[in-house]
């Protein structure tokens, strides 16, 4: 597989990240990402946006974001762009993610939070092999699924 690397998202790569593209009908299932990086920006002091970069091409983004008020960690977007997805670099993504929240860069946390929409099959398909479990919580038509980190 090609090197996937994680940059965060700065004014060398937003225009990218604002151009990546969803299959039809997938819009339900992840925010645009002009519309996430504006939440990053809102959210900046508990807020990592990241541009998935392969071979230092943009070609997805992910964003971290610590929840203060229940002190734990979200992966709060995950978008591969259509011509990149089914390649394993959404699972790449994740298990670089995964290690940058291990290291606890807004709070001390090993817990990591997600909603996903039980349509989205593939989505599902992914957090579950890298461990999440449904935690039993809702929000709208999404499932919260769980990572307790080592």
């Amino acid at each position: 597989m090609n090197s996937i690397t994680l940059q965060k998202v700065d004014e060398s790569n937003f225009i990218a990240c604002f151009d990546l593209k969803l299959h039809s009908g997938q819009e339900k299932f992840v925010s645009h990402p002009v519309r996430s990086l504006a939440q990053a920006y809102v959210y900046y002091s508990q807020c990592t946006p990241f541009a998935v970069c392969r071979d230092g091409q943009v070609i997805g983004y992910l964003m971290v974001i610590y929840d203060y008020d229940e002190e734990v960690y979200c992966i709060w977007h995950l978008m591969i762009d259509k011509e990149y997805q089914g390649k394993g670099y959404g699972r790449a993504a994740m298990e670089l993610a995964l290690p940058y929240i291990r290291a606890k860069p807004f709070g001390d946390s090993n817990r990591v939070l997600l909603t996903v929409n039980p349509e989205n099959r593939t989505a599902c398909g992914l957090y579950r092999a890298l461990g999440f479990s449904e935690t039993g919580r809702s929000d709208g038509d999404e499932v919260e699924l769980g990572l307790t980190l080592d």
